[in-house]
């Protein structure tokens, strides 16, 4: 357990050159050293507030030392989270003003690597804008819907009004006046961050809009902000929807459709696809986007069940399909779920494998940051050995460039992705 109070020695002093500081174990200095960027509160060994306080803030910005007192930079502390600190700069000491306008200069380099990425286009008008330590701006997630950006900030250092006011006026700057920015609240992270829900309304523009039509891949799709899982969708799929659609043929199944992004992708070279999800709510959704998209020529059903109890009654049924999407939400929230997620994973793709028709092409997906990409093509080898059918893998993929992965923080190459040929 971590002490809190003023140690003698190197803590001390940079208490008082620094502000608040913290003291972390040699594990997690190495860790930070090699270009990692989380601190867990298993290692933080001794807090130390600023010189003549009695604690450190909600969200303050704490220097991060060694045991030795040597600055590993400036983080975000969190007296809630299991990630006490989160680093914003290499540079010890950093004020909360130095920090906005560290925060105003990634937004700005944020938003033109993805102007680089994703060019506004009549195909394209939907990508993520902000995302996280990738863009070195922590506990800030914002998506581009159309004329519709949805913000999270899920840190009680970013989830301030200073940091709402700036990266607003990044967003206007950027796209215009005519945008609206909501920012939408995840209540399970802000239940662990132990912060209130912020005021209801948008933070910039017609707060009465809260809907509109976004495209991607040339398909149109709708989107409301105040409705659906995280920002409302997984544009994360993007470049994979699209590849799926390039290997689909005859029959299609998208289990775990949510919206309807794989089916309504296979769609475009499927002759009839059946989608499958658990929410009433996202089929409803599913069936709107499929009215958007008069011209996909394949016939779509959606069916409102359990993929796993579907997924068996098919497979003693003797249903075949000729392409089968896998695209479960995240089985594994923790380490400690892996082993059972793992187990999920090879029930699926077992039976899949099963109910593929010879040549047939399964797309698989696993967005499980705490399954790796090594332990899902394994399990997913396992799957092959046991309904004996030779699998051939065409093409490994991953999150589209818009939602970029830190090398150096594994934790942000969540989303795996394989696209097999099933002999």
């Amino acid at each position: 357990m971590f002490k809190t109070g003023l140690d003698r020695g190197p803590r001390v002093a940079a208490a008082q050159a620094y502000g608040p500081a913290a003291s972390i174990t040699r594990r997690a200095a190495d860790r930070l050293r090699a270009g990692h960027l989380w601190v867990y509160r298993s290692d933080v060994e001794t807090l130390v507030p600023h010189t003549g306080e009695a604690g450190i803030g909600v969200g303050a910005l704490v220097t991060v030392m060694d045991s030795r007192g040597i600055s590993l930079g400036t983080a975000l502390y969190s007296s809630a989270s299991q990630i006490m600190l989160r680093m914003v700069s290499r540079e010890a000491g950093l004020t909360r003003g130095a920090y906005l306008e560290q925060l105003r200069g990634r937004v700005t380099e944020a938003l033109a690597l993805r102007t680089e990425l994703v060019p506004e286009s009549s195909e394209e008008n939907a990508c993520r804008l902000v995302f996280s330590e990738a863009d070195g701006l922590p506990g800030i997630v914002a998506d581009r819907y159309n004329d519709l950006v949805v913000l999270q900030l899920l840190t009680q250092g970013t989830a301030q009004d200073d940091v709402r006011a700036a990266l607003t006026e990044a967003f206007v700057e950027r796209f215009g006046t005519g945008i609206v920015v909501w920012e939408r609240p995840d209540a399970k992270v802000r239940e662990l961050e132990q912060l209130a829900a912020p005021a209801a309304g948008a933070l910039y523009g017609d707060s009465e809009r809260t809907t509109t039509v976004f495209r991607i891949n040339g398909l149109k799709l709708n989107f409301d902000a105040g409705s659906g899982q995280k920002t409302g969708a997984f544009l994360d799929q993007r470049l994979n929807y699209a590849a799926a659609a390039r290997y689909a043929k005859g029959t299609g199944l998208d289990v775990c459709t949510y919206q309807g992004g794989f089916a309504l992708h296979l769609a475009q070279r499927c002759a009839r696809v059946t989608g499958v999800d658990a929410s009433r709510a996202a089929l409803e959704v599913a069936d709107r986007n499929r009215e958007l998209n008069p011209e996909l020529g394949a016939k779509v059903d959606w069916i409102e069940a359990d993929a796993f109890e579907l997924m068996r009654e098919y497979e003693a049924s003797g249903k075949q399909y000729d392409t089968i999407v896998l695209d479960p939400p995240a089985f594994a929230k923790s380490k400690r779920a892996a082993e059972g997620a793992l187990r999920g994973y090879k029930e699926l793709n077992l039976r899949a494998m099963k109910m593929l028709r010879a040549g047939g092409t399964l797309v698989t997906c696993s967005c499980s940051h705490h399954v790796s990409a090594a332990e899902f093509t394994e399990v997913v080898a396992a799957a092959a050995s046991d309904a004996g059918r030779r699998v051939q893998v065409l093409e490994t993929r991953g999150a589209a460039p818009d939602h970029p992965a830190v090398l150096t923080l594994p934790e942000t190459s969540y989303l795996k992705c394989l696209i097999c040929r099933v002999g």
